[in-house]
């Protein structure tokens, strides 16, 4: 395994041959092409809808397995045996027979389609969007710009962003049916349960719902975006007894944000940490929920569903919770003093600590040095050092002990606290900004569309037959 293949189709035939020389290794007679494969047949895919995806199915038998393996080669293209089996999502491994199968929890390593809009880049603790630096976009760049240069793929020019801001701003407000629901939600619910069942009521009041395509699609990711800060904030008042602030569009995305929940804009040294922020949190490849709507979708489920699944898998402690477990960790521990003796008896005890690890990093997250720098900024400005002093000694002593680096919710946590924002509200603030990224994905899936449907390895017993009720045990 590991030669060089070309696959290719003409005139409803489709023909294999080794790259060295293009030798033609025929379609009739079964023949041996690499180390354990046998060729049994090529034949047209049955269903292509689109000509660069499948347009051959390549049927191998291993020589030492009694199973069958499907792969699906794009038209011309040429790529290792090994690339083959992944487009068509199987393994010629052994281990992949139904007695032993190839299993990779949590998807970990495994490459389940292609994207256009992120990359990470663990080896180099590298982030970019659409090939830009995230770094360079959160020093040098509005989350505006950002939200649109992940939509479109370019960073917008003067005219384009003016344009942008004015439809963006147009749409902030809710209707009296939405506010009447934020009013009726239980003043203890945790703000995400709100948005969710926020998103999934905007949904129901879309006056063209049939409508499916990719510039209606857009301009509803625009309308989510504009919203959803509204209804956070909303809610963040509701539940204090207060009047809710109606959004301005006079003012920028997270100036307009901090005025409708705090009823003031505070200095730009704190607004521009909170855009910093928005801008790390907008994009992050398939991560859990980003992943869970582009499954929804692919369904061809709408796009307040596909959001609404989001915001669910956002939610979870091990995803975009992780933030608000940060922060409750450090007013656990309180002061500087006891944070390297709590993270000793953590480690101990082999309790999880949040806002370390990373499925993807391994020797760092590409958007802390950032978000640390800023969070450093906000401890100045205030004058609340000590809980970037903890989290210093906290992350210190991880890395002595077990080598391991903080993620990005590590420095938000304490910087959304320094704001003056409740703890239970730090995850959505991820969702203000992750809704570009998880739009942007939504409009890629669709625009090349497959269902998401993998396969599970059965466990439980063989097969038997039932007994009627009376016979049971």
């Amino acid at each position: 395994i590991g030669k060089w293949y070309q696959a290719c189709a003409s005139d409803g035939l489709t023909g294999l041959g080794h790259i060295v020389g293009h030798v033609d290794l025929g379609l009739r007679s079964p023949t041996r092409f690499s180390p354990g494969f046998h060729i049994t047949g090529l034949q047209p895919s049955e269903k292509v809808s689109d000509q660069n995806r499948a347009e051959a199915i390549l049927r191998c038998r291993h020589s030492t397995e009694n199973s069958e393996e499907l792969l699906i080669a794009p038209k011309g293209a040429c790529m290792k045996e090994d690339s083959l089996l992944k487009v068509g999502g199987l393994s010629s491994s052994p281990s992949m027979s139904a007695e032993d199968p190839n299993i990779h929890r949590g998807l970990e390593g495994v490459v389940v389609d292609t994207t256009c809009i992120s990359k990470v880049m663990p080896e180099i603790n590298a982030l970019v969007y659409h090939g830009y630096p995230v770094q360079e976009l959160a020093e040098q760049c509005s989350f505006e710009e950002v939200a649109w240069l992940i939509w479109h793929g370019e960073l917008p020019d003067a005219k384009q962003l003016a344009a942008f801001q004015q439809e963006e701003r147009s749409q902030r407000e809710l209707s009296a049916d939405l506010l009447a629901v934020l009013r009726r939600c239980p003043k203890t619910a945790h703000p995400m349960d709100v948005l969710r069942t926020g998103v999934s009521f905007l949904g129901m009041e879309d006056k063209e719902p049939e409508k499916q395509d990719a510039a209606t699609n857009l301009k509803r990711s625009v309308v989510l975006l504009a919203k959803i800060p509204t209804m956070t904030a909303a809610f963040y008042r509701l539940r204090k007894g207060q009047e809710i602030i109606a959004p301005r569009r006079d003012l920028g995305f997270a100036e307009n944000f901090f005025q409708m929940v705090f009823g003031n804009v505070p200095a730009p040294e704190v607004v521009k940490a909170f855009d910093v922020s928005l801008v790390l949190y907008a994009e992050h490849g398939f991560n859990a929920s980003t992943f869970t709507t582009r499954v929804i979708v692919s369904s061809l489920s709408d796009i307040y569903s596909g959001v609404t699944g989001g915001i669910a898998s956002l939610k979870g402690p091990l995803h975009g919770g992780a933030n608000e477990a940060v922060m409750q960790m450090l007013l656990e521990i309180g002061e500087p003093v006891r944070a390297r003796e709590w993270m000793l008896a953590a480690l101990r005890d082999k309790r999880k600590v949040m806002g370390f690890g990373h499925r993807v990093y391994k020797s760092g997250d590409s958007r802390v040095p950032t978000m640390k720098k800023y969070a450093r900024q906000m401890a100045e400005f205030t004058g609340q050092t000590k809980w970037l002093d903890i989290a210093d000694i906290l992350e210190a002593t991880m890395q002595e002990q077990k080598g391991i680096f903080p993620n990005l919710d590590f420095p938000s946590g304490p910087a959304y606290h320094m704001m003056g924002f409740d703890t239970d509200m730090f995850t959505p603030f991820f969702v203000l900004a992750r809704i570009t990224g998880w739009t942007a994905h939504i409009l890629e899936q669709l625009a090349n569309n497959r269902l998401i449907r993998p396969l599970s390895h059965y466990t439980g017993p063989g097969e038997r037959r039932v007994v009627s009720l009376g016979q049971r045990a």
